[in-house]
């Protein structure tokens, strides 16, 4: 026997839930010998889990937990399927990121990742111990090799196993998603199979854990390095391709090639997937958020309904006395078309009565960004209050642009639980508004079209204190996101004194962004797990 039907079993698992995670195991097993004869499934990486698990893998009962979860899966076992399943394992004190594959109520082999992550996103060296050598086992008369995420990054593993005999690689990942990072995944993987000579299946995860997203997107690549079958983007499922060892040369077939998703489209889908398993999975009732007749608000409040429907979805207008009529108009006329809960409640009795109770305090001072302040901070009042008694979750409305030069108020528009637009940057709000707008009416056309202003006070503009925001972004970008320093940009045709005033305002605003809420990443460096600057320090990057 040369051939193999494989399931690639695109899971969204819930880091922690071991229960839940092995029951999707069994029922994927299940349902796949329901179709096929020895079915071969493939997880994605840390399945038993989920990913990333953190600290949780420091707790002392990670090893019995996962035990018993292997037990459970073998005893269901019983058919001629093999399982190719993701868990943590310790031996000898070492941890381990193993690949096991499950057979008949057996533990047939497992391989043990060999390339540990240690950037952006990921820590796993502070976990796990790497393995040092290839598995390549016995699969219906197919000699299959074994590799996990990060190990099909560097051509070493990949070279192993075709020196120990497989016919054929299997990557199994809990691979991120970031702009840009299935056309990277495509490529690379290609490489690795023409420089191997094997076919590969690469098996993915998807859904959202806490600020990461996963795009799932897997898929399988011949000898040649060509995608010979490719699974959506953004979707739980399950995915057949067949390998025949026999054929000249072996061949995977059996799945079309989903086109990858235009990039606007691809971050659109992330964005509802992190708001929706963000709150589905942390059992969240609805989210509330302040609608200010902005574009960013207009922005969140689309992705909200889109990730949890209307029904689950408040939006509230807190107007004040430098409150455009348009907003007012605006916000109301997005609300109705979406057809959420909307309600309207002024700042102004609550502004009042803070600047009566610091009369005294304020006595003798000029009025400044205080009293700015002081307004988003009753709204942060009210909203957090709604979510207290409804136990919605507050979504915040601020873009990375705003974090980045701490153009927001702490415990203002910077309180709730989850910012959707974390690490967007404001010109790409206004593209994804568009790309909504185009799939029908969402968000009011003079939302986009005028100036930005957080109307903190009389005809104020957004660019009275920013450079416009396609200079403000590129400078972000540049420095934020490929770490050039200030004479770098300058070189790239940017202005000495635009650089040196942003460049300062990142660096002087890291405090606050240590307290924003957590977002969505949907860039190589977002403002999380992956950027990790020191509030208190003299180094200075700008001069």
């Amino acid at each position: 026997m040369s051939k193999l039907h494989i399931l690639m079993a695109q899971l969204n698992t819930l880091v922690g839930d071991f229960d839940g995670n092995s029951a999707k195991v069994i029922e994927a097993v299940r349902a796949a010998e329901a179709v096929r004869d020895a079915p071969v499934v493939v997880f994605p990486e840390l399945t038993l889990s989920g990913y990333p698990p953190e600290d949780l893998l420091l707790r002392p009962s990670i090893q019995r937990r996962v035990e018993q979860s292997l037990q459970t899966i073998c005893a269901a076992m019983t058919g001629g399927a093999y399982a190719v399943v993701g868990y943590p394992k310790r031996e000898n004190g070492a941890l381990f990121n193993v690949a096991g594959v499950l057979h008949r109520g057996e533990i047939i082999a497992e391989y043990r990742k060999q390339r540990l992550p240690n950037y952006q996103v990921f820590d796993e060296k502070r976990y796990f111990t790497a393995g040092d050598g290839p598995c390549v086992v016995e699969i219906g008369g197919v000699r299959v090799g074994l590799s996990v995420c990060e190990d099909i990054w560097d051509v070493g593993p990949t070279r192993q196993a075709a020196e120990a005999g497989a016919e054929l690689l299997v990557n199994i990942n809990s691979s991120p998603y970031h702009r840009g990072k299935r056309s990277e995944r495509w490529d690379l993987v290609g490489e690795r199979a023409r420089n191997a000579g094997l076919p590969i299946v690469y098996v993915n995860q998807v859904g959202g854990q806490d600020e990461l997203v996963f795009d799932g997107g897997s898929f399988a690549v011949s000898a040649r390095g060509e995608v010979v079958g490719a699974a959506p983007n953004f979707e739980a499922g399950q995915y057949w391709v067949d390998f025949d060892a026999g054929a000249k040369p072996p061949a995977l077939t059996g799945l079309p090639v989903h086109p990858p998703l235009e990039e606007l489209e691809a971050t659109w889908h992330a964005l509802v997937l992190g708001v929706r398993d963000y709150v589905n999975k942390n059992r969240f009732p609805g989210v509330v958020l302040g609608l200010s007749g902005g574009v960013d608000s207009a922005l969140t409040l689309a992705i909200a309904v889109e990730a949890l429907g209307p029904e689950r979805v408040e939006a509230v207008m807190m107007p004040f006395r430098y409150t455009s009529q348009m907003s007012v108009e605006d916000a109301a006329e997005q609300a109705g078309t979406l057809g959420v809960s909307y309600k309207v409640i002024s700042i102004e009795p609550l502004y009042e009565a803070f600047m009566a109770s610091l009369a005294e305090e304020f006595k003798g001072l000029d009025v400044d960004t205080t009293e700015e302040n002081l307004q988003a901070r009753c709204r942060g009042v009210l909203l957090m209050s709604i979510s207290n008694k409804k136990g919605s979750l507050v979504l915040t409305t601020g873009n990375k642009s705003e974090l980045a030069v701490g153009y927001s108020t702490l415990y203002g528009d910077m309180a709730g639980g989850f910012d959707v637009l974390k690490d967007v940057p404001k010109t790409l709000v206004f593209e994804l508004c568009d790309y909504r707008n185009s799939l029908g009416a969402c968000i009011p056309q003079r939302v986009i079209d005028r100036p930005p202003s957080a109307e903190l006070r009389p005809d104020q503009k957004d660019e009275d204190s920013l450079p416009p925001y396609a200079v403000l972004d590129e400078i972000l970008r540049l420095y934020v996101e490929e770490d050039l320093g200030a004479d770098a940009i300058i070189a790239r045709g940017m202005d000495r004194d635009d650089v040196s005033r942003v460049l300062r305002l990142v660096d002087r605003n890291e405090y606050k962004r240590r307290q924003a809420p957590i977002g969505v990443r949907i860039t190589q460096r977002g403002f999380g797990r992956d950027r990790r600057y020191p509030i208190t320090s003299a180094w200075s990057l700008y001069e």
